[in-house]
C-alpha cells in the first residue's frame, strides 16, 4: 500500500479536528477527499505530507511507500504536492526553468544541462507550445492557469509516485481549471485529492470519502457513492451540486 493512515488524529488542545480516521491509497489508485468546509479534509492530506502545523497534535500512524510522513527523503521522489495557489509553490524571484531543473538535479543526481532539458520537457508535457519562453519566464508575468500548471509541473518534477493535490483548481476560471485537471488526470500517478466539487472528484478519482468533523462518514466508488449517498452529509452534498450555485 503506497499510503496507509490508522487511527489518525489531529488535536488543538482539548479540541478534535481531525480522527480518529484511516485512510489507504494503493500504488496507482485515484481517491478523492469530499466534505464541508471545516471537515478535516485539508488537515488530513498535510498529515500525509508530514506537513501538520507544529501547534496542532497528531497522533496515529501515517506512512507513505513504508515510511513515516515528513521522512525528508519522501518529497518529491516518492509524493508531490499541488495546492490552490500556486504563489506558495512558487518562488517570485527565480525563473521558471531554474525552478523545474532544481528537483531533476536533487532528486536525480542530473547534470545542469540534463536537468535543463528535462525542465522543457517537462512544460512541453504540461501543455506549453513554447516552454522555452516559459522557461525563461518569472512567474509574475504568466497567468494563473499558466501559474498552476508550472506548479504542477514543478510537482511532478521528481517523478514522484503520489500526487497530493488540495483544492488544486478553486482560484482558476473554467478554461483553466479544465486544462489543469486533464493534465491531472492524465499525469498523476498515484492521486491524494481535495475538493469541494464533486464534478472534479467524479472526474479524477476511482474512489471517494466523505468527511464530516473529521472523520470519515461514507466511502466507496465514486460514481456509486454519488449515485445513491447514504448519509445526510453526502446527501447534502450531492444535493448541492445538482442544484449549481445559488
Amino acid at each position: 500500500m503506497l499510503v496507509e493512515v490508522t487511527g489518525l488524529a489531529v488535536t488543538a488542545g482539548d479540541r478534535r479536528l481531525v480522527g480518529p480516521l484511516d485512510l489507504a491509497v494503493a500504488e496507482g489508485e485515484r481517491v478523492g477527499l469530499v466534505g464541508p468546509s471545516g471537515s478535516g479534509k485539508s488537515l488530513t492530506v498535510a498529515a500525509v505530507l508530514g506537513e501538520v502545523p507544529a501547534d496542532l497534535r497528531v497522533s496515529g500512524a501515517v506512512r507513505v511507500a513504508g515510511r513515516p510522513a515528513g521522512d525528508p527523503s519522501l518529497r518529491g521522489r516518492v509524493a508531490g504536492a499541488l495546492f490552490q495557489d500556486s504563489a506558495t509553490a512558487l518562488d517570485p524571484l527565480a525563473r521558471v526553468g531554474a525552478q523545474l531543473a532544481g528537483p531533476a538535479r536533487r532528486l536525480h543526481a542530473l547534470t545542469r544541462a540534463a536537468a535543463r532539458v528535462q525542465a522543457r520537457e517537462d512544460l512541453a508535457r504540461l501543455g506549453f507550445a513554447d516552454p522555452e519562453d516559459v522557461a525563461r519566464a518569472w512567474p509574475a508575468t504568466l497567468s494563473g492557469g499558466q501559474r498552476q500548471r508550472v506548479a504542477l509541473a514543478l510537482a511532478l518534477a521528481g517523478r514522484p509516485r503520489l500526487l497530493v493535490a488540495d483544492e488544486p483548481t478553486t482560484a482558476l476560471d473554467t478554461v483553466s481549471q479544465a486544462a489543469v485537471l486533464d493534465l491531472v488526470d492524465r499525469l498523476a500517478p498515484a492521486l491524494l485529492l481535495v475538493s469541494h466539487d464533486l464534478a472534479v472528484v467524479a472526474r479524477c478519482c476511482t474512489r471517494v470519502l466523505v468527511l464530516s468533523d473529521g472523520r470519515v462518514v461514507e466511502e466507496g466508488a465514486t460514481a456509486a457513492v454519488l449515485a445513491a449517498p447514504q448519509h445526510p452529509v453526502t446527501r447534502a452534498l450531492v444535493a448541492a451540486a445538482r442544484a449549481g450555485p445559488s
